[in-house]
């Protein structure tokens, strides 16, 4: 008795706040505010996923070249592979995400919000004021689960008019990619041509991400589908919201024959299409860490200079930025299996050309358009992988494909971080990551393209 009287209690204060957040804010004006909001907090996620990366010279130079760690100096090679080793383990944070995600039906969206952007800001001031590795990988740790939550974007489906929506989601996305041309601009400012400065890029991102926690707190409602669908909830009586989630509980029990994510892989593995759509799906994952990880150590071994690193880096975003905002019209126009196999050719011949010009001594902004070039167009064919598979599958098991899906790739990630660590150990890091992205993304894209069905026009509700 006494735990259902707390229980309305705190109910009953719920409401209250969720009343008057509704009858605040529904202007043209808010939603103007909350789209500023939003590009900042994407520009922050963006910034914190990449910033690590384009300072690895820097990192492993100073934590494991010039200064001992554990008693022992490194190569620079041996040094990046420890820490790419270490790395690993980050995704370990992985397994919680679900969990954390899932407090944002239950708190709100904007609680979620304010705390991923506070993790992002506080995992930076971290790295900013680490004086050892251990500290740095403590921060590296807390922007690895923070950032890529992307509750951000939950707030543009649910504001969003449905007619702009999806428009308003692309803008977004390809802003928040430009917003990386940030990390340069700090190089540039802050490290010139000191390579030991690397820390004082992180303070500006950590300190704006303090700043729009703050504006979010100040400025920010909770999305208006969770105010109506939260009070819907809450004014219904407690003893049969009890009794609908014993049913829901009964229910589930009842379905886990029929989906889960174990019965998401069964039902890939059974289908003849979604099975050689995960096989390429696996085979391409595995050139990830090579694509994403380390073309600024790759940059810095063959002999550019930090300013010059700095002025590649200007270009990765805007071509990046560029080519995913193109991405949509060519998905739309030609097709899900074009887009992929385009730009897979695209991001091996990318890749080969950034390889020859950092050999060459190219201009440094050509050596930046080309990294942009074939990482984004990796990206871009991944991103579409995952758009196929939810266009090949049922309504009542698609969630459950969706997760047996992102738990089949880690294979090929796992493959692919293994294969070029032992690589870079015995040859230059560009060889390695060419020898590792360019086989996994050719063979990849020439059994996606000759085995995997076009899913353009599908309708979702349809799919049996």
């Amino acid at each position: 008795m006494i735990n259902t009287a707390k229980t309305l209690n705190k109910e009953s204060k719920q409401i209250s706040r969720l009343e008057r957040m509704r009858g605040r804010g529904n202007s043209g004006r808010y939603f103007f505010v909350l789209l500023i909001l939003i590009a900042i907090v994407n520009i922050l996620d963006e910034v914190t996923s990449n910033l690590t990366v384009t300072v690895q010279s820097s990192f492993v130079t100073e934590f494991f070249v010039n200064n001992p760690f554990m008693g022992k100096y490194y190569t620079y090679e041996d040094g990046l592979a420890f820490h790419s080793g270490i790395g690993v383990f980050t995704y370990v944070l992985g397994i919680f995400t679900p969990f954390y995600k899932a407090l944002a039906d239950k708190w709100g969206r904007k609680p979620l919000f304010a705390i991923s952007t506070l993790g992002m800001a506080s995992g930076l001031l971290i790295i900013y004021l680490s004086s050892s590795y251990i500290m740095f990988l403590v921060g590296f740790a807390v922007i690895s689960f923070f950032m890529g939550h992307d509750v951000q974007i939950i707030y543009i489906l649910e504001e969003a008019p449905e007619k702009h929506r999806a428009k308003i989601y692309s803008f977004l996305k390809s802003f928040g990619i430009l917003g990386v041309i940030l990390i340069p601009a700090l190089r540039d400012a802050l490290m010139g041509d000191d390579a030991s400065k690397w820390r004082e890029i992180f303070l500006v991102p950590a300190l704006i991400g303090f700043v729009a926690v703050a504006l979010v707190l100040i400025l920010a409602k909770d999305t208006k589908v969770f105010i109506r669908e939260r009070l819907e909830y809450l004014s219904r009586p407690l003893e049969e919201r009890e009794r609908e989630r014993e049913l829901q509980k009964q229910q589930r029990q009842a379905q886990r024959n029929q989906s889960g994510v174990f019965n998401g892989v069964k039902y890939i593995f059974s289908n003849k299409d979604t099975k050689l759509l995960i096989i390429s799906h696996i085979i391409f994952d595995s050139a990830m860490p090579a694509i994403a990880l380390y073309f600024e150590s790759s940059m810095h071994r063959a002999g550019m200079s930090t300013s010059d690193i700095t002025r590649a880096l200007f270009m990765v975003p805007v071509i990046y930025a560029t080519i995913t905002f193109l991405s949509g019209f060519i998905a739309d126009k030609l097709g899900r299996k074009v887009t992929v196999t385009a730009f897979s050719v695209t991001c091996v011949a990318g890749y080969i050309l950034f390889v020859v010009g950092i050999l060459r001594g190219w201009n440094p902004y050509l050596v930046g358009a080309l990294a942009g070039l074939y990482q984004g167009s990796y990206w871009i064919g991944r991103d579409y992988m995952n758009v196929m598979m939810t266009e090949k599958v049922p309504t009542d098991i698609r969630a459950s494909v969706v997760g047996a899906e992102g738990l089949l790739v880690i294979i090929g990630l796992a493959v692919g971080y293994g294969v070029t660590i032992l690589g870079m150990i015995a040859m230059p890091i560009w060889w390695a990551c060419l020898a590792v992205s360019v086989p996994a993304v050719s063979i990849a894209a020439i059994m996606f393209a000759l085995k995997v069905k076009e899913t353009k026009g599908v309708k979702l509700d349809e799919i049996q």
